[in-house]
């Protein structure tokens, strides 16, 4: 029976769940990130690979997440993205398959929303593979008398230009693509949908703009080597609607640590508090 968000499902864990994915699955991500044949060729074809964006951890981490707001209560209409980590125990294979464990981590009460810390640790027969952390916030579902949670310092870009700015533009089908992924939330593709969750219209999945800003990252800090992406972590602050552009801004804060942030073309800030560590060698 589905349990409703108190600070008492802290903890609520699931059993091991399987999972599995394939070349097929890997690319299919790539491209439904906005990967270009023209300079991302090793991740979109078999025969030069084909490598795996980091990012990919979040498509087997939706299935245990999934598993886990299974055993909630609440509206799925009123379900956002709040923030997004990864961290990277190895390099992912192109396929494999993997155990993964889905834990409720934090619950804390915003007053007219709730929030909801999961999260998926992954294990192949070699060891810990990696690790997600999905922060969802749930309108309408605080009020429990529950702690609003600790106050964290701001990750605050430079008063300086950013070492490294990336531009890319979605197009009309991305988020009709990206849920060919497995991330079938009906707000993202339909109108009525969208509207009964207060929305003008559909508007793209935060973590394919996640996905988005690991490639840049990928690219700018990491010479497009999966091997040194470590970690990402970023909050979603806002919507990109199909056909934006989104432009990722890079400040690397010391070898190995760079600030992340990603707007639109329209100005808007759509992924902020964004942290990535890598491998600078």
């Amino acid at each position: 029976m589905a349990q409703p968000i108190t600070p008492q499902i802290v903890g609520l864990t699931t059993d091991p769940i399987s999972l599995g994915w394939s070349e097929q699955d890997v690319m299919l991500y790539a491209l439904a990130v906005g990967c270009k044949p023209e300079t991302e060729l090793d991740f979109i074809y078999e025969a030069r690979g084909p490598k795996v964006l980091p990012t990919f951890a979040v498509i087997p981490g939706l299935k245990v997440m999934g598993a886990v707001m299974s055993n909630l209560q609440f509206n799925l209409a009123m379900l956002l993205h709040g923030e997004q980590k990864i961290e990277l125990h190895r390099t992912i294979p192109a396929s494999g398959k993997a155990t993964a464990v889905g834990k409720v981590v934090e619950v804390w009460d915003k007053g007219k929303a709730a929030v909801v810390g999961v999260e998926c640790s992954v294990s192949d027969h070699e060891g810990p593979l990696f690790t997600t952390h999905a922060t969802l916030f749930i309108r309408g579902a605080g009020g429990f008398g529950g702690e609003r949670g600790p106050s964290r310092d701001p990750l605050t870009p430079p008063h300086r230009e950013p070492d490294h700015v990336v531009q890319d533009v979605t197009r009309e089908e991305q988020a009709a693509l990206y849920r060919l992924t497995g991330d079938r939330n009906p707000i993202h593709i339909d109108p009525n949908f969208a509207r009964f969750g207060g929305f003008e219209s559909p508007f793209l999945h935060g973590l394919c703009t996640y996905g988005f800003a690991g490639r840049a990252a990928l690219s700018a800090l990491c010479g497009g080597d999966p091997a040194r992406l470590l970690s990402l972590s970023a909050r979603f602050s806002d919507q990109v609607y199909m056909g934006d552009a989104i432009i990722t801004r890079l400040w690397e804060l010391e070898p190995g640590r760079a600030l992340l942030q990603v707007e639109t073309g329209r100005g808007n800030v759509v992924l902020n508090q964004g942290l990535v560590t890598y491998n600078p060698n």
